[in-house]
């Protein structure tokens, strides 16, 4: 259990690690506006984070 809890948060944070570099502080605020979405299960600002983050990969 503990195991599989350390791989996940290590797989989320070099998933993090990418979007930054790859797009910036912008794809990161994204990103945490899509797992903040999530959790509040507010639809609305998934689908802003999710747009900003579509914006920015079509962009690159």
């Amino acid at each position: 259990m503990v195991i599989t809890q350390l791989l996940s948060t290590l797989v989320v944070l070099g998933f993090e690690q990418l979007v930054q570099w790859r797009y910036g502080a912008f794809g990161l605020f994204a990103l945490i506006l899509i797992t903040a979405s999530i959790r509040m299960r507010s639809e609305r600002w998934l689908a802003v984070g999710a747009i900003l983050l579509v914006l920015l990969t079509m962009q690159a």
